[in-house]
């Protein structure tokens, strides 16, 4: 299978090509074409293209062509690479290369799914009930009679995504559906979701011009942030820093999420152990919304305890085995130095290991490796390793005072607190640097989707402005602003 750039419409095959190989055996499985940073910037140059496409059909139409893509993409057999792929086909050639068990790649195709085929709930939840024309007119009438405009930031929001995590292209599904294009750098690992979202969305009439492919180095990524109106990079605590502060720029890196333990709740602590449990195993720990602490005024030792005795026994198991849930490490030597960096943290005083009597945690293999689930006690939230954050199923539980827990556990992406106590509620709900509150026994990855997650795209993509006009022009333009709907 080759899969070859797209630039906007048209395949591009180039003479640099990235070679995919199966993380156990070694095994070909794709290539890649390569392009660079000056392809990219050449071809933005006609990036209104892509939104001219997408507004030349209703909004309506759109919302239904996303949905019927859904489907193409969670069920159907579709194109890619000049070869029909099945689900069942991709989620073997993803997991070959991500090093996700199949059955996991398979529940991310679910995701994606119910993300596209709830659209136009989505979109009149992310709205707040604006009618769709709004975005492709420039400005409507709310349900107050007020004139509302909102003017597009750029034609195309550009995407470096990331290899390790396919769950996270749920950010970026409502793109297309409020009429920006999609400029997407697909992870060097994980090419699928991209290459193949992008074939269910054309199978299904969204214009092809609208969609771009630009697999390439660091140099793509570069020009991608750069020179688009609206770009989204997914990457370390690192990259966070570097662009923090730019408006043009959305970064999603570690979420350092959290379950928080109320005073009132902390001696029924058994009762949520599943739900602890849950929030960090689920997707093999990859994703910024899994739990990495639990912080508690006590019992801390016990939870440690039942967590270790319910996640530390999970073994290592085939990709394709049905109940494999630990991803490997796929880049030679990666899990071994992420685990000698742990071990490395926790002979520190008031720290304890309590998955260690359930077996070595690092399991290497021929060409990866594969971190099994850890459980770490901290005293406090004073040891070094209570603030780590790693992409397996690994949590600190952290004894610390509740008037003093907002002020240790910095930022903090979703926050499960379980408490009734109304006074530690509106403390936790005024908590600026928390972003998603959970308030009760909700796993930190149970998402509603109707709600912003990392903040509203329509306030990224879009700027609300004062826009008046006279009876007359109104007239005019409502005539002539909306284009007729094309046929696919």
């Amino acid at each position: 299978m080759h899969l070859t750039a797209f630039r906007f419409g048209k395949p591009y095959e180039s003479l640099e090509r990235n070679k995919l190989v199966h993380f156990m055996t070694g095994e070909p499985v794709a290539e890649v074409s390569q392009v660079g940073g000056a392809i990219v910037n050449r071809d933005l140059r006609k990036a209104e293209n892509a939104r001219k496409a997408i507004l030349k059909i209703s909004p309506e139409e759109i919302v239904e062509r996303l949905q019927t893509a859904g489907n193409l993409y969670a069920l159907g057999t579709v194109e890619v690479g000049g070869v029909k792929q099945s689900p069942d086909d991709f989620a073997r050639q993803q997991s070959a290369t991500t090093g996700l068990p199949e059955n996991l790649c398979l529940a991310n195709m679910k995701k994606n799914l119910f993300v596209l085929s709830n659209m136009d709930r989505m979109l009149d939840a992310l709205s707040r009930g604006l009618p769709p024309e709004v975005f492709w007119r420039g400005y409507g009438t709310e349900h107050r009679d007020v004139v509302v405009s909102y003017q597009a930031q750029s034609p195309v929001l550009g995407l470096v995504l990331p290899s390790n995590s396919p769950g996270v292209h749920t950010l970026w599904l409502p793109v297309v559906a409020l009429g920006i294009g999609l400029l997407l750098k697909p992870g060097g690992q994980e090419p699928w979701t991209p290459y193949r979202m992008a074939a269910a969305m054309i199978e299904a009439g969204i214009p092809e011009e609208a969609i771009g492919l630009y697999p390439g180095a660091t140099d793509v990524g570069a020009a991608i942030l750069a020179s688009c109106g609206r770009s989204m990079i997914f990457g370390s605590a690192k990259t966070v820093e570097q662009y923090r502060g730019n408006p043009a720029v959305q970064v999603h890196g570690p979420g350092f999420s959290k379950i928080l333990l109320g005073d009132d709740c902390v001696d029924d602590w058994a009762d949520y152990i599943d739900i602890m449990a849950d929030s960090i195993a689920a997707n093999s720990g990859r994703g910024c919304i899994n739990c990495s602490a639990i912080y508690a005024s006590r019992h801390t030792h016990e939870i440690a305890d039942a967590l270790a005795e319910k996640l530390g026994v999970e073994e290592v198991r085939a990709p394709d085995d049905p109940e494999a849930t630990l991803a490997a490490f796929t880049v030679p030597g990666a899990a071994k130095a992420i685990w000698e960096q742990i071990d490395g943290l926790l002979d520190k005083p008031g720290v304890r290991h309590a998955t260690a009597p359930y077996g070595s945690r690092f399991v290497e293999g021929e060409r990866c490796g594969w971190l099994r689930p850890t459980i770490v006690e901290c005293d406090s939230p004073d040891p070094e390793i209570a603030r780590a954050e790693y992409m397996f199923p690994f949590c600190n539980v952290v004894k610390c005072p509740q008037e003093k827990i907002l002020d240790r556990i910095g930022p903090t992406l979703v926050a499960t607190a379980i408490t009734n106590d109304p006074h530690f509620q509106r403390e936790l709900i005024d908590a600026s640097h928390i972003d998603r509150l959970n308030i009760g026994p909700l796993p930190t990855i149970k998402l509603d989707w109707l709600q912003p997650h990392e903040g509203n795209i329509i306030d990224f993509l879009y700027r609300s402005r004062a826009l008046q006009m006279t009876e007359t022009s109104a007239v005019v333009s409502t005539a002539t602003a909306v284009p007729a709907q094309s046929g696919t």
